[in-house]
């Protein structure tokens, strides 16, 4: 499912470092409801591969920021909650995928490779 209207060039990826955590949010918030990506993915597409732990920052960071970034939609490599613990409790970022027909189980998303989005490829 490719997204319309959005580009590469619409994310100012040659921005420096002190803008990564806004392209992290601006890159969060174009995954698609019931859509889920990884830490990793966000990295590579922003042309920082080895960056995923930043991504995770960032997440956390999200938090405390007026607008709203699904955060909740990132996940590790293998579809695991690893972020889990700074949504409040435990059980909450579980609680925001299923509200998106998400189904979690032993805190890793069932059917994760159908479920991935990529921005790589959906934001061509």
């Amino acid at each position: 499912m490719k997204r319309t209207g959005t580009s590469k060039s619409s994310i100012n990826r040659g921005r420096k470092d002190s803008d990564f955590f806004a392209m992290v949010y601006e890159v969060t918030r174009l995954i698609p409801y019931g859509r889920v990506t990884s830490y990793g993915a966000i990295a590579r597409y922003l042309g920082s591969g080895r960056s995923a732990r930043m991504v995770g920052w960032a997440l956390n960071a999200s938090h405390s920021r007026p607008e709203f970034i699904p955060a909740h939609r990132v996940v590790n490599r293998n579809g695991m909650l690893t972020g889990k613990h700074h949504f409040g409790n435990s059980t909450t970022m579980q609680q925001l995928l299923a509200n998106e027909g998400i189904i979690v189980a032993d805190d890793c998303i069932v059917n994760f490779r159908e479920l991935f989005w990529d921005p790589g490829s959906e934001l061509n």
